[in-house]
């Protein structure tokens, strides 16, 4: 079984994370949606919060899982057995930053190698902290994130 972890923040979880998610998860057997508890950063969310919001998000997608992890993603990824990382990737920007990172995993573990997405061209110019600031000024932010997480993001900023 060829088991694959979908690492990032997901504060929130948007509907770019979605695709990468959805797609991810019919090219391999089991997918980890590792959400990482950065601890040098302060989220909109708590850890918990966002499991349990993303738990709901992809409550139809069987081969899914959610985990948190703190720590190196080397680490997670033995951890879950895992030898593929999948990271999406929205312009040039993201793909420089994300090489860097997929070496430098690759130089921590030899077995590990990363899979690229792209996101879909309909979510390009989506980011957790554009959604973030949109909604921190009451905007409207449904065509970013789930119905779901919209409504606790509200809750956030009232």
């Amino acid at each position: 079984m060829k088991t694959a972890i979908y690492p990032g923040s997901f504060d929130p979880t948007t509907f770019g994370h979605i695709d990468i998610i959805e797609r991810a998860s019919k090219i391999f057997d089991r997918l980890i949606v590792g959400i990482l508890n950065n601890r040098s950063k302060k989220p909109l969310f708590t850890v918990e919060e966002r499991v349990d919001m993303l738990q709901i998000v992809i409550k139809d997608l069987p081969n899914v899982e959610i985990a948190s992890f703190s720590g190196l993603l080397v680490d997670f990824a033995k951890a879950c057995d895992s030898h593929v990382i999948v990271r999406g990737l929205r312009a040039i920007t993201d793909f420089e930053y994300e090489l860097q990172m997929s070496q430098t995993n690759h130089i921590l573990d030899a077995e590990l190698d990363t899979v690229f997405l792209t996101t879909d061209l309909k979510y390009s110019y989506l980011s957790s902290t554009t959604v973030r600031e949109v909604a921190s000024f009451h905007g409207d932010i449904s065509a970013f994130v789930p119905e779901f997480v919209e409504r606790e993001m509200r809750k956030k900023f009232l």
